[in-house]
């Protein structure tokens, strides 16, 4: 039997955290190449991303589990996904910022606190940022979605 992404059972979270990281780095670049990634309200657009890894890592659970999900394994799994792309994404952020002092010294002078702020404490900001925004993804999409109540 041949073993595809779309049957693996065992590593779903990693599988799609690594898609949700390849989302936010395509993100960023277009963002970056194209002149817009000073643009603040631009960030919301991460979050459909977020959500769209973490409704497929459990669709894929549900689909390669015969429909049995229930409520505690739908929210771990949307939480490993959720800390296995947000913090590879915010490790190639750091490495970015890093190189790119440009786009660090971009982000001091348009931050209000930026005098106060390193590369460390940017990219930490950006990790609890995604952190938060899968929690609330994965509470929405596993309360919209079938699973057994225990």
């Amino acid at each position: 039997m041949k073993l595809t992404l779309y049957s693996s059972t065992r590593r779903i979270a990693e599988i799609y955290g690594t898609f949700v990281t390849l989302g936010l780095i395509a993100y960023f670049l277009i963002s970056y190449f194209g002149g817009f990634i000073n643009v603040i309200a631009m960030r919301i657009l991460n979050f459909p991303i977020l959500a769209a890894g973490i409704w497929m890592a459990v669709n894929q659970y549900k689909r390669t589990h015969f429909g049995a999900l229930n409520y505690f394994r739908a929210a771990t799994l949307g939480m490993a996904t959720t800390m296995i792309g947000v913090s590879t994404f915010v490790l190639f952020l750091f490495a970015i910022l890093s190189i790119d002092r440009g786009l660090y010294d971009q982000i001091i002078t348009q931050e209000p606190m930026g005098i106060h702020l390193n590369v460390f404490i940017a990219t930490s900001a950006v990790w609890f940022e995604g952190i938060f925004s899968g929690m609330m993804a994965t509470y929405i999409i596993i309360n919209f979605i079938e699973t057994d109540r225990v």
